[in-house]
């Protein structure tokens, strides 16, 4: 986010403004908050290449996502090309130097640097980030003192006025230009996919990057308005090396503004290298859903989207030849205004389809008056930019419509969550995105609070030596579940069998899932069934695989029954998405079929990084743990203790159950808990 838009664009955003630019960029920060927060919600439901392209893609239709991810590309090129004219005018302060071509030059370097990989790229952009806010810290530092110094209200008195010399419509045009300065908050949707832990770390890292660059940019603004002469401030390109010239010549040999100039640069390579790598993964993403061509989807053999990098960089270089740099940030912040207002209906159509594997860990706020807002900015934002821009940002959806029409849309078949919308739709519903956003849960596993091990470690578990009818064995479950959730067996059997549900779901590995949600605020429960012989599900008859010669493909041995609450349907399908995670494992069935006993059959589908079994012996680590009572213990963490096998027999245990020699202990808990409690009972 720190470039072009600190480091190169307050001197042409106070030729339009006068003062009121620190106004300008306040209120950018303050309006790119809704797209922010759209973005975050987005990102964390759906985690893929492409971000913005993506999301538009699936909510809007891929003629609306084709114009989402050009212009998103297309704003991106222009921001990063606006970054590298940036940094030949900071190295011209001391080397007489021509700027296009040195940002030509370093678009070559950073294009090399991405095809190389993500992980090399990644660690530049921390060396680099570090550098440049280290640096911004002093400078606001140094210049705030300055400031004060002189006088503060007679700087303000001096220098602030009049504060709006060009009338409230410069203000507001301003506002539109240095809106590209926020347009790098975003960037991070488009490499979502590589993201770990995307529910936490993308609104965190958005967040945070808003809370920083809002500030700094205008502080560091503020100080440049309030140092530098109004006219010369209006013809730089280098406003705050210039700044920090007035206020830094206590420095020995131009040490102040040498520093500066290291911190442009650091910005620029920052900005330059991200846009690069992010702008490169939309034509990656669009081919690889058949909207642009299938080359751009390749990766090569240092596992990034070479060809898609290369017309990147092209692209860019081109419009770093042929644009003057005003006409650049106007172009970039017209595309991301229009992207940010899309990306806001986008959340309006993914919560109003009621899709229920759309699943964010991050949800915007006020919905849906904060979308309503971000969609109103956009279009006023674009509207005040002046004529150039309305006419391109026009001219390049025509385009991309004109492209998706004639080309693309021979290509592709779906459609987005716009017809889930309304129920007069529904025979336009696209029932494949409702699968691959399952497929993006399943991905994406289950959150810290979803009580999977708990659920596991307690479940109940039915024993079946021949084949019973589904019928029979649903009543069964039913009849072990209706005291865990409260319900009357026969109203658990009606609604199992209820026609709505999905019956048996075969799910791989000779393993079939029921699963329903109830209107209580029950736990989740799991019941898990084991039948020795077998069965095979025809039309709902049942035949016991002893009396065939078929095939072993698509017999059940294992059936789970999984029951959570209606308030709780996003936590239900994380669940329902992992189970069938780790039935999918390569060795599930066998494990299933020689498992001696339940605590085996539960500990199959438990990830063995949060789960122990520990045997009390009357020798060794575990022997400190007879006699005491379960409330009394202290284990690591929320470590929970799930169930006790005692003799043969399974416990299931509460506070004051006593642990007695011999006893068998499954524990869960998290990750780190677990290997301490691996450390404490099991180091010998």
């Amino acid at each position: 986010m720190f470039s072009s838009g600190f480091f190169l664009l307050p001197g042409l955003a106070s030729a339009q403004a006068g003062p009121s630019v620190v106004l300008a960029y306040l209120i950018g920060g303050i309006m790119v908050l809704p797209a922010m927060l759209s973005a975050a919600e987005l990102s964390t439901a759906m985690p893929r290449a492409g971000g913005p392209y993506y999301f538009l893609d699936r909510s809007l239709g891929p003629m609306v996502g084709t114009v989402g991810g050009l212009g998103t590309w297309m704003a991106l090129i222009f921001k990063s090309a606006f970054a590298l004219v940036g940094m030949g005018a900071y190295l011209a302060i001391f080397y007489e130097i021509p700027i296009k071509p040195v940002a030509v030059a370093f678009t070559l370097f950073f294009t090399a640097l991405n095809i190389f990989g993500v992980k090399k790229t990644s660690g530049l952009q921390g060396i680099l980030v570090v550098t440049l806010v280290s640096i911004l810290i002093f400078f606001v530092i140094a210049g705030l003192a300055e400031i004060f110094s002189l006088g503060f209200y007679d700087t303000v008195e001096n220098q602030f006025k009049p504060f709006t010399p060009f009338g409230f419509e410069g203000l507001i045009g301003t506002v539109g230009l240095v809106f590209v300065s926020y347009a790098g908050l975003t960037q991070v949707a488009s490499v979502s996919e590589e993201v770990q832990n995307p529910d936490r770390n993308i609104p965190l890292g958005m967040i945070l990057s808003l809370i920083t660059a809002t500030v700094v940019y205008v502080v560091g603004v503020f100080i440049m308005v309030a140092v530098l002469n109004p006219d010369s401030l209006r013809e730089d390109l280098t406003p705050v090396a210039t700044a920090a010239g007035q206020f830094l010549d206590w420095m020995p040999f131009q040490a102040g503004i040498i520093l500066i100039v290291i911190a442009a640069i650091a910005a620029f390579a920052s900005t330059g290298n991200a846009g690069i790598m992010s702008a490169a993964r939309y034509p990656f993403a669009m081919a690889r859903d058949n909207l642009l061509w299938k080359d751009l989807s390749a990766i090569g053999r240092h596992s990034t989207p070479t060809i898609a990098i290369l017309v990147t960089s092209s692209v860019m270089i081109f419009f770093i030849l042929v644009l003057n740099v005003e006409d650049i940030a106007k172009l970039a912040s017209a595309f991301m205004l229009l992207i940010f207002g899309l990306l806001n209906l986008a959340v309006i159509i993914m919560r109003e389809s009621r899709i229920e594997e759309y699943d964010p860990g991050f949800k915007s706020p006020l919905y849906p008056w904060t979308q309503v807002a971000g969609i109103l900015i956009s279009i006023w934002l674009i509207a005040e930019m002046g004529v150039l821009s309305v006419l391109f940002t026009l001219g390049l959806i025509i385009a991309c419509i004109a492209y998706f029409h004639y080309y693309a849309s021979k290509k592709v078949k779906r459609s987005g969550a716009i017809f889930h919308v309304h129920a007069r739709l529904g025979k336009m519903q696209y029932e494949e995105l409702e699968w691959e956003m399952r497929g993006i849960l399943r991905e994406k596993g289950l959150r810290k609070e979803d009580p999977y091990e708990r659920a596991v470690g307690r479940s109940i578990v039915i024993e079946l030596q021949e084949a019973e009818q589904i019928e029979e064995i649903t009543e069964r479950v039913s009849e072990r579940l209706a005291d865990r959730v409260g319900l009357p067996t026969n109203t658990l059997v009606e609604l199992f069998h209820d026609e709505s549900s999905e019956g048996v779901l075969p799910v791989g590995n000779n393993t079939g899932l029921k699963h329903i949600r109830i209107d209580s605020g029950t736990d989740t429960e799991i019941v898990l069934v084991r039948v020795k012989e077998g069965i095979r599900i025809d039309n709902e008859n049942v035949v016991n695989v002893a009396d065939t010669e078929e095939s072993d493909d698509d017999v059940l041995h294992a059936l789970i029954y999984l029951v959570s609450s209606n308030k709780k349907s996003g936590q239900h399908l994380r669940i329902l998405a992992h189970l069938a995670e780790m039935i999918d494992s390569v060795d599930f069935c066998s494990r299933w079929n020689d498992a001696k006993d339940e605590a085996e059959l539960r500990e199959i589908l438990l990830r063995d990084e949060r789960f122990i079994n520990l045997t009390i012996y009357s020798k060794g680590n575990t022997s400190e743990l007879i006699h005491k009572k379960v409330k009394d213990l202290v284990l690591p963490g929320e470590s929970l203790i799930t169930i006790i096998k005692r003799s043969g027999q399974i416990i299931f245990p509460h506070g004051n159950t006593v642990l007695r020699e011999d006893d068998e202990l499954s524990i869960i808990g998290e990750k780190d808990d677990i290997e301490e409690l691996k450390k404490q009972y099991l180091k010998s």
